[in-house]
């Protein structure tokens, strides 16, 4: 059985616009979600069948009724969060290195919606019914905030303020090698990369849009301590970008070869990076405009242990840290 059909008539401020964009603007499901969607024929505009790219035109009628899931619902599970904020419409979690987003191939149950499900009853089947709530994700290995919807309205929300990229996203990340600049850009299209479909790669000349600014705080010898923040939100989008420019990641294990780490000049420099079990990346502010109140609200997240002690170890090795990172 389909979920139940919205239907809709463009009108003169949704002309010109893409498909994709403007039924996931108004239904709250993920853009990728309707591309796929509308690839299999769920979305005719007059009755026709158009791709994701179509502009609508104003008075194009718009059927979208995506197809129910087919896997399982995701099951209650009792695993500790830390929660900085929480009020009806929406939640921010301090995510943990190590836990997944939602469940997937090969991570079926202990997920951050796992978690979720269990603090937040009345959560289930807003947005997907196997990533209630959920509008943005963060990598396994990759640490710090991200909001999770509580209801269909927070969740259209918050979903058209990524659509539009609003939200403010800046992690903080230690890579091999420093740029020479104090600031700069990195706007290069992201995509699958041609030899390794686990991998992405901003070298090809086709992609989807990427932007990364970023800003840096220290040379650590041959590690750099910056922060990076996102105008788009691309799939592995700050590692494919700085590990393309030559200053991969400390402790990416996809993106960094392993040479990198056993090839430090001091011994207790190789010892202070061999104890981070993960890529140096933490996503520490957070900044979004509340979807019911109007209100612009702002997280930030002390960088976790692991990261803290191999920067404070830097620090003391190589001077003091510039700008407004801390240790």
């Amino acid at each position: 059985m389909s979920r139940p059909l919205t239907r809709f008539v463009a009108s003169e401020q949704d002309e010109g616009q893409r498909l994709d964009l403007v039924v996931s603007r108004k239904t709250g499901t993920s853009r990728n979600r309707v591309q796929t969607h509308i690839q299999k024929q769920c979305c005719p505009v007059n009755g026709r069948f158009e791709k994701p790219s179509y502009l609508l035109r104003a008075g194009d009628v718009v059927e979208y009724a995506p197809p129910a899931p087919t896997s399982a619902e995701v099951a209650p599970q009792d695993i500790p969060l830390e929660v900085v904020y929480e009020d009806a419409d929406l939640i921010v979690i301090d995510k943990p290195e190590g836990m997944v987003v939602h469940p997937a191939a090969g991570n079926p149950d202990g997920t951050l919606v796992n978690a979720l499900l269990f603090h937040c009853a009345d959560m289930r089947g807003i947005g997907d019914v196997l990533r209630p709530g959920i509008v943005h994700r963060i990598d396994k290995d990759t640490s710090g905030l991200l909001v999770v919807a509580k209801n269909d309205d927070a969740h259209a929300g918050l979903s058209e303020q990524f659509a539009v990229h609003s939200i403010e996203r800046e992690y903080h990340l230690l890579t091999f090698g420093s740029p020479n600049e104090d600031r700069g850009t990195f706007d290069r299209p992201i995509s699958r990369h041609p030899g390794d479909r686990k991998r992405f790669t901003s070298t090809q000349s086709k992609g989807k849009h990427a932007v990364t600014h970023w800003r840096w705080f220290a040379r650590f010898g041959p590690i750099g301590y910056g922060a990076a923040r996102l105008e788009t939100g691309r799939t592995h989008q700050i590692r494919v970008h700085f590990s393309d420019a030559g200053l991969p990641i400390v402790g990416d294990a996809i993106y960094t070869h392993p040479r990198r780490a056993k090839h430090l000049p001091e011994p207790d420099l190789r010892a202070a990076v061999a104890k981070l079990k993960r890529q140096a990346l933490h996503a520490k502010t957070l900044g979004f405009v509340h979807p019911r109140t109007g209100e612009a609200l702002r997280f930030e997240s002390d960088l976790p242990d692991d990261m803290a002690e191999l920067v404070r170890f830097l620090a003391k090795r190589y001077g003091p840290i510039s700008g407004d990172g801390t240790a």
